[in-house]
């Protein structure tokens, strides 16, 4: 293998905009791989700052450090991922992202009544939660649509 073929751990970093200790944290999660120099540290095969830009575009999603993960494993080992191969695994990112487009509409749409009323009249106000009567259903934003609440 020819020196130029692999990067270093700042060459990614500065490659990919992820920090040193982001990629530490995807090796070890298993999203990315990394060989290692003859003094011990850390090479990566070029091919890596495609998998780094997967995983940029997956978070944007929404996709947990699982869930992409799951994904990553789809691709070929050994080769360079083709458009065919990404394409195959982004697939069904369409409807999730066609619903995170919908629940964004559905909460710009309600922020101007909530907003333009300052609060005032909490019987017609589509948040308002009396008595915590929400707590029932979970934590968090409860009102938030689902496709935008993380789990």
């Amino acid at each position: 293998m020819r020196t130029t073929d692999v990067l270093t751990v700042s060459e990614v970093a500065h490659r990919s905009g992820f920090a040193a200790s982001a990629l530490r944290f995807y090796e070890d999660r298993g999203l990315i791989e990394a060989g290692r120099s003859a003094g011990n540290q850390r090479r990566y095969q070029r091919s890596v700052l495609r998998r780094l830009a997967f995983i940029r575009a997956a978070g944007n999603v929404g996709l947990s450090i699982e869930e992409i993960r799951d994904e990553l494993e789809r691709l070929p080992r050994g080769r360079t991922p083709t458009k065919a191969d990404w394409h195959r695994i982004t697939v069904h990112w369409r409807s999730r992202l066609d619903e995170q487009i919908a629940a964004l509409e559905k909460l710009r749409d309600g922020l101007d009544s909530c907003i333009g009323c300052g609060c005032l009249s909490l019987q017609r106000c589509g948040i308002s939660n009396p008595d915590d009567a929400e707590r029932q259903h979970g934590a968090g934003a409860r009102f938030l649509p689902a496709a935008l609440r993380r789990p």
